[in-house]
This record gives structure tokens, C-alpha cells and sequence, in this order.
């Protein structure tokens, strides 16, 4: 960034800004691609993107190194599950850009593709700026449904798991259970069953090193 250049803060949560959450796919060193649920800062004009991985991300270090990422908008709550406990069991379909210069998640609904303008990790929680340089859209987003949002708080949970013991993450699975089995199609289901299965094994090797 030009030193004559102010640094850009994110806007306002509660006013023009918002969490908007999704995947962010970069680059490992070996030229796969690392797939990670991230929720950058954003306005209404997703210009640039305000992301804070924290420095023991594979996601943080692939930024630093490359200095850019692609961020997607998609309902695919399967693979939102999953790679918020590491990464998928297979790989979903990746596709180029049209430029051809990144790929992007064949099955998102919207890709925004980014140049890192910033990035400060004095802190744990990196503070990254994010210009977009290209976005398109493959799909259509299906909607709003209770039970794919159930299933996003579902994993952000089971990300913080080591934090507030398996306990309270299953006893709030309970609660979003019910709307998953009110609202949810078979993917809603395997999901919030798969975090429930990661969650309940976590739970039981903290156990086991007490």
C-alpha cells in the first residue's frame, strides 16, 4: 500500500456493513487449493472484502504468500460443514475463471475473485483488505431456508468447539436440529449430522486427555 495512502477500515457492522458468509478458496504451496468458510466484512457494493483469518489458518499464510483469493456466495451447506472442521473429503468441481487466471468452485451461486491491498498482522486475528478484481455468477441462489441457516451456525459452532467444551455445542445442535427437521431437504439432514458426529468425537478425546 502507498505510503501517502490512508488505510481503508471496514464499514460499519450495524450501519452499511454486514458478515457476509461463505468460502474462500487460495492457493497452497503445492498448487492445490485450500477451501475454508470465512465471513468477510462487506457493503452493499462487495468492492473489496474485509477479511481477519487468524495467523494459524492455512488460509492466512496461502494470502500472505500470494496475495490473493477467490470468495464465493453458495447454499451448498454440505461442503460449508465440512470444511469448517478441515477440508472436504473429496474436493468439489473447481472451474476457471473466464480470464482464466483463478479457479472457483464450479457450484458456488457468486464468485468474487480478490488482490490483497493490505494486511496487517501485528494481532493474532489478521486485519486484511481485500480489493475484488473480477466476479461473475454461475447459478442462482436457491433462497432462504431455516435449516441451511441452522446449519451455518451448526458449524461455526463446531469451529469453537475447543473453546466451550462439546457439551454446549450439542445441547445448542437440539435446538437447530428442530428447524433442520421442520424446514430441511436430505443435505440440511447429513450435514448437521455429520458437525454432530465431529463435535461428539471431539468431545470424547478431550475427555480422554483429562
Amino acid at each position: 500500500m502507498p505510503a501517502d495512502e490512508t488505510p481503508r477500515t471496514p464499514p460499519t457492522l450495524g450501519a452499511e456493513g454486514r458478515i457476509l458468509e461463505g468460502i474462500v478458496t487460495t492457493l497452497n504451496a503445492d498448487g492445490s487449493v485450500n477451501v475454508s468458510p470465512m465471513g468477510p466484512i462487506v457493503d452493499d457494493s462487495l468492492d473489496r472484502l474485509w477479511l481477519r483469518p487468524f495467523q494459524t489458518s492455512t488460509t492466512y499464510r496461502n494470502l500472505k504468500r500470494t496475495g490473493r483469493g477467490v470468495f464465493h456466495v453458495t447454499d451448498e451447506v454440505e461442503l460449508l460443514a465440512q470444511a469448517a472442521v478441515g477440508q472436504p473429503a473429496s474436493l468439489p468441481r473447481f472451474t476457471a475463471t473466464p480470464a482464466g487466471d483463478a479457479l472457483i468452485l464450479a457450484d458456488a451461486c457468486r464468485w468474487y475473485a480478490f488482490d490483497i491491498e493490505s494486511l496487517d498482522d501485528a494481532e493474532e486475528r489478521t486485519s486484511i483488505v481485500a480489493k475484488v478484481t473480477d466476479r461473475g455468477t454461475l447459478r442462482e441462489f436457491l433462497g432462504f431456508n431455516r435449516a441451511q441457516h441452522a446449519v451455518l451456525e451448526a458449524a461455526i459452532l463446531a469451529t469453537r468447539v475447543h473453546l466451550t467444551g462439546a457439551a454446549v455445542v450439542l445441547a445448542e445442535y437440539d435446538r437447530l436440529q428442530i428447524a433442520v427437521d421442520k424446514t430441511g431437504a436430505a443435505a440440511e439432514h447429513r450435514a448437521l449430522a455429520f458437525l454432530r458426529s465431529h463435535v461428539s468425537r471431539a468431545g470424547e478425546q478431550a475427555g480422554q486427555q483429562q
